[in-house]
C-alpha cells in the first residue's frame, strides 16, 4: 500500500492548486462598477489588443512591427534598428524614436524595454482599467500563476502515478492492481483537467493583463481579423504570428538577456 502515499501527494498537489485557481477566479470575476467605459470589439484599437494580450512588451514588439512595415524603421535579423523617417504618428512611435542614439541605431531589445516603460503604455493600461478590460496586475497576475499551478499540479499527479507503477509491493504485481492504482489516480487528475478546461473557456490562461471582458474582445478581434501575418495577428497573438522569420529574430532580440553586436565590432 505504500502507493497510497504518493496518490495522496497527488491528491494534496491538485487540491492546493486548485483551490488557489478557484479563489483568484472568483476575484477577477467581480463585476464592473455601473459608470464603467462600455466597449465594443471595433472600437479595440490595436495597442489597447495588444496590452490586453501579452502586456507592455507586446505593445512594443507591435510599435516595431507597425513602423518596420510602413517603411519608417528597419528591424535587422542581427538585433538591431534603424530609424528610417523620424517622424511619429503617436506617442507609442514617439517614445520608440526618442530611445535611438544620436546616429538612429540601436539594439532592438532596448527600444523594446523603452517603448514598454514609456509614460503612454502607463497611460493606455489605465484608460483600460477604468473601462474594465485590463486588471491591475494583482488579481490577474494571480490567475495566471494559479493556472500554471494547476499544470504543474497535473504533471505531478503523472510523476506520482508513474512511481506508484514503478514501486514493487504486495498484491499490486497483477493487471487488477494496476488498474486500481490508475482507477484511483485517474480522480486527481480529472480535476486538474477539469480546472484547466474551465480556465480555457473562460479565457484565464491567456493573459495575467485582461479581465473577462477584455478577454472576450481580444477572442472576438481574434475570429474577425487574425489572419496570420497581420498587425492584429501578432497584438492578440504575439510573435509567433509573424511569418517573416528574420524579422520575427528581430524581435526577439534581447529577451534573454543577450545584446546583439553590430557587424565589425
Amino acid at each position: 500500500m505504500f502507493w497510497v502515499l504518493f496518490l495522496l501527494l497527488a491528491w494534496a498537489g491538485v487540491l492546493i492548486s486548485c483551490t488557489r485557481l478557484l479563489r483568484a477566479a472568483t476575484e477577477v470575476a467581480e463585476p464592473a462598477s455601473a459608470d464603467a467605459i462600455t466597449h465594443h470589439h471595433d472600437e479595440l484599437n490595436l495597442y489597447e489588443a495588444a496590452y490586453l494580450a501579452g502586456g507592455p512588451r507586446r505593445v512594443a514588439e507591435l510599435t516595431l512591427l507597425s513602423m518596420q512595415r510602413q517603411h519608417r524603421l528597419l528591424l535587422a535579423h542581427t538585433g538591431w534598428a534603424t530609424v528610417l523617417d523620424p517622424v511619429g504618428r503617436d506617442p507609442h512611435e514617439w517614445s520608440a524614436l526618442v530611445a535611438f542614439g544620436p546616429d538612429g541605431q540601436s539594439p532592438v531589445a532596448s527600444i523594446r524595454t523603452a517603448v514598454a516603460e514609456d509614460a503612454a503604455v502607463r497611460a493606455l493600461a489605465e484608460r483600460l482599467g477604468e473601462a474594465g478590460l485590463a486588471l491591475d496586475g494583482g488579481p490577474g497576475r494571480r490567475v495566471y500563476d494559479a493556472v500554471r499551478s494547476v499544470r504543474r499540479a497535473t504533471l505531478l499527479i503523472l510523476a506520482m502515478m508513474a512511481a506508484a507503477l514503478c514501486v514493487p509491493s504486495d498484491g499490486t504485481s497483477d493487471g487488477t492492481s494496476a488498474g486500481m492504482m490508475l482507477s484511483w489516480f485517474a480522480l486527481p487528475l480529472i480535476l486538474a483537467l477539469g480546472c484547466l478546461a474551465i480556465a480555457r473557456f473562460e479565457g484565464h490562461q491567456n493573459s495575467p493583463w485582461a479581465s473577462p471582458d477584455g478577454q472576450r474582445l481580444l477572442l472576438s478581434l481574434d475570429r474577425e481579423r487574425g489572419r496570420r501575418g497581420s498587425l492584429t495577428a501578432v497584438a492578440v497573438r504575439g510573435l509567433g504570428a509573424v511569418t517573416d522569420p528574420g524579422l520575427r529574430a528581430a524581435l526577439e532580440y534581447g529577451k534573454r538577456g543577450t545584446v546583439p553586436r553590430q557587424r565589425g565590432d
